[in-house]
């Protein structure tokens, strides 16, 4: 029998979302053991609301922690404190925030972006010059997509568009099913922050998982956190 051909795309990667923020000592304690366990490409730091000044202090106490690792980190909306509090990107929700975001932060920073409900929404975003599209999160009201259709939507991507897909993990099971259906990045959140044996080991899992969804055929290479894609093929 010959040999499997080797996926033509990397194996997925984890981007790593924390909790909501308000005090980052106890982020900054946990992630530099946490970010050695696996490969996280990015950290998605979602803050609680505050006001400008104290929101850059959070984020310049966990950047050097995070970006020393080789993680970029992104974060979740104010993508008006991207560059003053030296983050490498934001993750935006929409079309509508997406355009209007754009030309402040490229070419030189990393802009991902959620909440399209549709696959002609996808398309904008990729066209617009989105770094990643994201498929799977929960919309206003908890609600999402079936792993199923997240599933389905992905490998549609993966087959016929340039820019990385990014799939968000509700368990380790969706965790391996979006690696093989073609995601480039596995978003991961609480199922990692609220494991009872801990973050790391719950992290560790969720890479196998993923390793095991790609394929025992090897790793084609790892894909660099996203950014400076340019439209969708």
């Amino acid at each position: 029998m010959p040999p499997k051909a080797a996926p033509s795309r990397p194996a997925p990667r984890l981007y790593l979302a924390t909790p909501v923020i308000d005090d980052p000592s106890h982020a900054a304690a946990q992630l530099p053991a946490l970010l050695a366990t696996a490969d996280v490409a990015a950290v998605l730091v979602r803050l609680s609301p505050s006001d400008p000044r104290t929101m850059i202090s959070r984020i310049k106490a966990l950047a050097p922690l995070i970006q020393s690792s080789g993680a970029a980190l992104l974060l979740d909306g104010h993508a008006d404190l991207v560059a003053r509090a030296g983050a490498d990107g934001a993750h935006l929700t929409g079309i509508e925030a997406l355009q209007e975001t754009l030309p402040a932060l490229k070419p030189d920073r990393i802009v991902g972006v959620g909440g399209l409900s549709t696959r002609h929404d996808s398309m904008i975003a990729g066209e617009a010059g989105a770094d990643y599209v994201l498929f799977g999160e929960p919309d206003e009201t908890g609600d999402r997509p079936s792993a199923e259709a997240i599933a389905e939507r992905l490998a549609w991507w993966a087959e016929l568009f340039e820019p990385p897909c990014v799939a968000h993990a509700t368990n380790i099971d969706e965790a391996r099913l979006f690696a093989a259906s073609g995601a480039d990045f596995v978003l991961i959140g609480d199922i990692v922050w609220n494991d009872p044996r801990g973050a790391a080991p719950a992290l560790a899992d969720i890479a196998t998982a993923i390793a095991q969804g790609y394929g025992s055929q090897g790793d084609a290479g790892r894909p660099d956190p996203p950014h400076g894609v340019r439209g969708a093929g």
